[in-house]
């Protein structure tokens, strides 16, 4: 199951509002417009997973954890739906810490609508948020949107039972609470033009927020949820369907959010992002039982629902864009014309598996000095499977002025790699770093048995077009054929650091472009000469393959069990 998930440190579910939240739904809300019109709500294990997590709380003081939280499902999951809950939970519910049970006390809604919830030991109670004010945005003039429409609903139509909350005001472009607060459906010109007392905001297919003036707008009710009092713990929820890569919408900025903060690159600031974001990787389009397999990933809970055959049609439609498919369906992020990678076939070789201590090993190594990445990464000579062993990358922002990368800490990793690992080959690319090319060498280069040259063992220079065409077509023939593997996860709860780090891999790979090299060979290059999206990894990752395919062929592949001593079988 394909899902990418980024929580806090300490995240507990036992500590959360969200049970009292989902209980609450279940028993208020009713679906709004569309086919399941009034029917009550009932949550999957998924679903309510997700809402446990947004109302996650510390041990403290009862805060929640997050203020903001980010939705990714394909088209039909009932997003919308899911944010229109939550609204009217923020608005009506008992949404805020209210100290810790001791076990059996009671939550009665204080309407007499019926509503009970008794308190496990150790839970955390809730009360009302104070005065709440629910902005729901909108990305068009003049419309209202699905989120706002389905809270309308409940709170007039009189088979809904919040619809008898008495004190409700329910107008057509702003609804009235009982005790103070609203709730008001916001576009990009009105938003602007508010004082900023928001305690909760919907964003809904933020992939769609891609304009300037979109992107102002959630600029400016963000920083105004940021204005309220400590107590009120504002926060805010994007939900949407996989962004268009290269349009800079808000949901392409949450994601690279997401990504600096599961590397462990954000280094300023709390990581306040709940970030959940379901797929399904599809290889072969054409391979329709891969295809309903993807399909039945990405959409989880949702499959109770959503009619599958009507899914795979769609796909097979020639009158449609493949790549929309990929998008609002698999709700996978698809690719630039030039990518050197499909992402989805470099997935389906994602195995989370260390290499052992004491294996025999390949290592590639590509170096910078400042503005790009430097990154050291192992193959394992018996399969394939490549680990990323260290990446030192220029930091985005103030933190990048002036940056250089560490080459200490390079040299001791490259030393450390040595010590823990068989390393039968090193294919270093020189530029910049040939002081260290050549102690490395006059340090390990006499035990290697796999060697760029006789005299210069390490040094494999990637400006050769011929052999660097070579090498990147042996390593995407790989990733189709699965000849390889690379260890990354996507566990939010895995500690293991090199498990972790396979993520800067994977985004180093991903971001690599095909580009012109020499007058008829083709090499790899970022998307421009400036571009903040490094690719040094991937760049170190072809050369430690590039390096066991040498030994391979040369039949070094086992140690000696008593030795430890490389032999050719």
């Amino acid at each position: 199951m394909p899902r990418a998930i980024v929580r806090a440190p300490g995240h507990d579910r036992s500590r959360s509002l969200g049970w009292l939240a989902v209980a609450w739904m279940e028993h208020f809300v009713r679906h709004g417009p569309g086919d399941v019109q009034g029917e009550p709500v009932r949550h999957g294990d998924e679903y309510t997973g997700f809402v446990v997590d947004c109302y996650a709380v510390d041990d403290d003081e009862g805060r929640l954890l997050y203020d903001s939280a980010f939705f990714s499902r394909p088209k039909g999951c009932d997003k919308s739906g899911l944010g229109a809950r939550i609204g009217l939970f923020e608005a009506l519910g008992p949404a805020r810490f209210d100290g810790w049970a001791e076990g059996g006390e009671v939550y009665r809604d204080p309407w007499g609508l019926g509503f009970e919830y008794v308190y496990e030991p150790g839970e955390p109670m809730g009360k009302p948020v104070k005065v709440p004010y629910i902005r729901i945005m909108a990305t068009e003039e003049g419309q209202t949107g699905n989120v706002f429409d389905t809270i309308h609903f409940n709170l007039t139509d009189e088979a809904s039972p919040l619809s008898h909350v008495p004190g409700i005001d329910p107008g057509l472009t702003r609804i009235n609470l009982p005790d103070g607060g609203e709730i008001t459906p916001s576009t990009a010109s009105s938003s602007s033009k508010d004082g900023g007392k928001e305690t909760w905001v919907c964003f809904d297919e933020t992939h769609l927020y891609n304009t300037p003036e979109l992107r102002r707008m959630y600029n400016t009710v963000t920083r105004n949820l940021r204005k309220r009092k400590k107590g009120a713990q504002t926060w805010y929820l994007e939900t949407t369907t996989m962004f268009a890569p290269g349009q800079d919408s808000i949901a392409e900025k949450t994601y690279e959010e997401a990504e600096a903060i599961r590397e462990g690159r954000k280094k300023r600031g709390r990581a306040r992002l709940m970030y959940d974001h379901r797929y399904g990787e599809c290889k072969n389009l054409k391979n329709e039982a891969e295809l309903r397999a993807a399909l039945v990933d990405a959409y989880g809970d949702a499959m109770e629902w959503i009619d599958l055959d009507s899914l795979v049609d769609d796909f097979y439609d020639t009158r449609n864009d493949s790549a929309d498919g990929r998008r609002y369906f698999l709700n996978s992020r698809t690719v630039a014309s030039d990518a050197w990678m499909d992402p989805d076939a470099w997935a389906l070789c994602r195995r989370p598996e260390e290499i052992a201590p004491g294996e025999l090993v390949t290592l590639g190594f590509d170096g910078s000095i400042r503005d790009d990445a430097t990154a050291l990464t192992a193959c394992r000579v018996a399969d394939g499977h490549l680990m990323l062993l260290g990446c030192w990358e220029k930091p985005e922002g103030p933190e990048g002025e002036g940056w250089q990368v560490d080459r200490e800490s390079v040299d001791n990793a490259v030393n450390r790699a040595f010590e823990k690992w068989e390393v039968c080959g090193f294919y270093a690319d020189p530029p910049h770093w040939q002081d260290y090319v050549d102690r490395w060498t006059a340090e390990h280069g006499e035990n290697l048995r796999v060697r760029a040259t006789q005299a210069r063992p390490l040094e494999w220079w990637t400006n050769r077009p011929t052999a660097m065409e070579s090498a990147l077509q042996r390593f995407i023939e790989a990733v189709d054929d699965k000849g390889l593997s690379h260890a990354e996860t996507l566990d939010p709860d895995e500690t293991s650091h090199y498990l972790t780090l396979g993520a800067t891999l994977s985004r180093h790979v991903k971001n690599a472009r095909r580009r012109p090299m020499g007058r008829n060979h083709l090499g790899i290059g970022k998307e421009h000469a400036k571009s903040p999206k490094k690719i040094d990894a991937a760049m170190s990752a072809v050369l430690a393959y590039e390096c066991r395919a040498d030994a391979v062929a040369a039949g070094i592949t086992k140690r000696k069990k008593k030795s430890g001593t490389l032999v050719a079988f």
